[in-house]
């Protein structure tokens, strides 16, 4: 892995974490599945229009169609979706934590369906991954977390992981940013039939909502999104979901920070632990 690689995995890293605490500050005021439906929808006029000044074209390959249908209902639709619900009852750092499992997912994935292999240090390292989230996970479950919200949560988790093997095929071809904007479209139009189903649409304007809704729209909406096709296109899925290890660390602060939510001896613990299972996952990965 370059120094370029490690750049992008951290800046996706340090920006897809801050979407859990603007988040939490959206659905403070805002039905959670119609603001995120209207802010895929923004985001995909903004993603698409750039490619378009890009010179890149919507006429994708099949592979490209069929990842960005993939990419769209599993990350916008399903594990944005579901967070944006289950972050009015979860903590913001809950959510992030839980977030940090997808890498065990694609790994496990990745070797039941593309056999990739993972050294015996890789694996070292994912299960210290583990027991990382375990112990932070175990200090906020002492202090009361909603089950539902956290199982919503596992889910979304899952459907992540989904995304992140279907961006292999996505990745080559070029059209980066114009994948990244179609898929918005996708989860756009998915959450707006279930905003329209199932919730009652209210909205409070607050300038906190303002800025929160802005800032989820153009970076982990877009930024993000785009680093992260990128990222998995030059180091591939297993490697590049080893960064979300850093989901933890990074959510917890910014949480903390922002929200004020607390930071423990145990949430260090939890980070440091994680902290040595990415670094054990990467050796793993050289030549």
């Amino acid at each position: 892995m370059d120094i370029r690689a490690i750049f992008m995995g951290l800046s996706f890293a340090l920006i897809w974490s801050s979407a859990f605490t603007s988040a939490r500050i959206i659905v403070a005021d805002a039905s959670p599945l119609a603001s995120l439906s209207l802010r895929f929808f923004l985001s995909g006029l903004i993603g698409v229009a750039i490619a378009r000044m890009m010179g890149q074209s919507w006429h994708l390959s099949r592979a490209q169609w069929r990842a960005t249908l993939i990419f769209g209902l599993c990350q916008n639709a399903l594990y944005l979706g579901l967070n944006f619900v289950a972050m009015q009852w979860v903590e913001a750092s809950v959510a992030s934590i839980i977030a940090s499992t997808m890498p065990l997912i694609v790994a496990g994935m990745g070797w039941m369906l593309f056999r990739d292999k993972v050294r015996p240090l890789g694996v070292a390292g994912l299960f210290a991954g583990v027991l990382g989230v375990a112990i932070i996970m175990g200090a906020r479950l002492s202090g009361g977390v909603d089950p539902l919200g956290m199982a919503l949560c596992f889910i979304g988790a899952l459907a992540l992981s989904v995304a992140t093997l279907s961006v292999r095929s996505a990745s080559g071809g070029g059209n980066v940013l114009m994948i990244v904007g179609l898929q918005m479209f996708v989860g756009a139009a998915i959450l707006a039939v279930a905003s329209a189903l199932i919730e009652d649409i209210h909205v409070n304007p607050t300038p906190e909502l303002a800025i929160a809704f802005l800032y989820t729209t153009l970076a982990p909406g877009l930024l993000a999104t785009w680093i992260w096709f990128r990222l998995v296109g030059r180091i591939g899925a297993v490697k590049a979901a080893t960064f979300h290890f850093l989901n933890p660390f990074f959510g917890v602060a910014i949480a903390a920070l922002i929200l004020g939510e607390r930071l423990g001896p145990l949430d260090l613990l939890g980070v440091a632990v994680i902290a040595g299972g990415i670094l054990a996952v990467q050796l793993s990965k050289q030549a």
